[in-house]
């Protein structure tokens, strides 16, 4: 198993894409805490995903509250006694509709969970990754995000693909500030899979949304969109010790062979620009 002994948190583990995460990790020998805001999703979820086996705590977490996260780690300290590995899932399409009348509040809500989420979770886990691999002689450690679903600019969506372009540059630029410390660093395009805010999006309704991309939507939700297996599938070769070495980069689930990836493809990767945010000249 390729996560076996390693202790992984998960936020947005109630749904979606996060709770496949987990129980693709549980699965490859993992031992997972699954965090969200709903308890309830989460008692849920874990009584699902830890019939595949391993251990599987969950703890009710606002990524965008900084005690919530502070609380969470040390939560997941006193149950697991480490953290090797860190999944960043949580994300909501917050502000939906045109610049010129979206609400600037709902605006910056959207910035609170999917981007200063990330960065709260991850500033509270690096003391306890120093820690881990202190006691435990764990050198690597991962931390993956999530970036956006869509294959381009969304239109009345521009708190979301704002903040999830904002992940990849944060990615990016940890990646480099990290290297010293052996923690791996990347991002994931999930591609786009139905979740809840696809539901939400659908909510919000055509006068919010414009009428292509309500179009688009609808014809996701009818034809089942991508599954999210294939997020959970790239974030097991993420987490692993296959992607070692491999930091900084934008990686699709649907797009890139990132399974026949060899050691000296993710040295060549990593001596490019290939798969960050890098313009290309003309």
């Amino acid at each position: 198993m390729k996560l076996n002994g390693k202790i992984a948190v998960i936020t947005g583990g109630g749904r979606g894409i996060g709770r496949a995460v987990a129980g693709a990790f549980l699965r490859e020998g993992a031992s997972v805490m699954l965090a969200a805001r709903s308890i309830d999703e989460l008692r849920a979820a874990k009584a699902d995903i830890e019939k595949t086996g391993g251990r599987v705590e969950v703890f009710a977490t606002d990524v965008s509250k900084r005690d919530d996260v502070a609380a969470l780690v040390k939560k997941t300290l006193e149950v697991f006694g480490g953290v090797d590995i860190v999944v960043n899932a949580a994300g909501v399409y917050g502000a939906i509709g045109e610049l010129a009348s979206v609400d600037a509040e709902e605006w910056k809500r959207t910035f609170d969970i999917n981007l200063f989420g990330v960065f709260n979770v991850i500033q509270e886990v690096l003391p306890a990754f120093a820690a881990s691999t202190a006691s435990s002689g764990s050198a690597r450690k991962k931390i993956i995000n999530f970036s956006g679903g869509g294959d381009g600019p969304l239109p009345n969506f521009s708190a979301y693909s704002t903040s999830k372009v904002a992940i990849v540059r944060l990615t990016e630029t940890l990646a480099k500030e990290f290297a010293e410390r052996n923690i791996d660093v990347n991002a994931v395009a999930p591609g786009s899979v139905n979740t809840k805010i696809l539901q939400d999006a659908l909510a919000a309704g055509e006068a919010s949304v414009g009428k292509e991309m309500y179009a688009k939507f609808l014809k996701q939700k009818e034809e089942g969109g991508v599954g999210p297996e294939k997020a959970a599938a790239l974030c097991i070769f993420l987490a692993s010790d296959d992607s070692n070495g491999l930091s900084g980069k934008l990686i699709s689930a649907v797009w890139d062979k990132y399974d026949e990836w060899s050691k000296d493809d993710i040295a060549r990767l990593m001596q490019s620009d290939t798969l960050t945010l890098r313009r290309v000249n003309v």
